[in-house]
C-alpha cells in the first residue's frame, strides 16, 4: 500500500489522482471542513495543532493495521494545521482501493482511530 502523510500551515490543495494500478476500482474521498457551530457556539474557526513525528508514526501504523482487514491500493492523508476559517478543509484522505466496501471501511475506521489515537488537537475561536 502507497502512503502520503503530509501536515501543512496552507489551504489543502487536493492532489491529482495517480492510480498506482489497474486493478483500482474504487476512490473514497473525504474532506473534513470547519462549521460555524460546535456544541451551540458560533465559530470564527478553529486552531490545529499536531506533534507530527508522532502523528505521522501513528497513522502509518494505523493504515497499516487497517490494510490488513479492508486491503487498498493507497492512502493520501493531508491535515491542516494553524488557523482554519469555517467553511474551508481542515482533512482530506483519499483512499484508492479494488473495491468500494474496503476503501469506504478504510477511511470510516481510519478517521476514527485518527481522532481517537493520533496526537491532533483543534481549539475552539468563537465569533464575536
Amino acid at each position: 500500500m502507497e502512503t502520503h502523510i503530509a501536515f501543512t500551515k496552507s489551504v489543502i490543495v487536493v492532489p491529482a489522482l495517480a492510480l498506482p494500478s489497474h486493478e483500482v476500482g474504487a476512490c473514497v474521498e473525504f474532506a473534513g471542513l470547519v462549521r460555524e457551530t460546535e456544541h451551540d457556539r458560533a465559530l470564527a474557526g478553529l486552531h490545529y495543532e499536531a506533534y507530527e513525528p508522532m502523528a505521522t508514526r501513528e497513522l502509518a501504523r494505523i493504515f497499516n493495521e487497517l490494510n490488513a482487514v479492508h486491503p487498498c491500493a493507497a492512502v493520501v492523508f493531508i491535515h491542516r494545521l494553524g488557523w482554519v476559517p469555517v467553511g474551508e478543509a481542515s482533512l482530506f484522505v483519499r483512499v484508492l482501493s479494488a473495491h468500494r466496501g474496503e476503501a469506504l471501511r478504510f477511511l470510516a475506521t481510519a478517521i476514527d482511530r485518527m481522532k481517537a489515537d493520533v496526537p491532533i488537537w483543534k481549539s475552539v475561536a468563537a465569533r464575536g
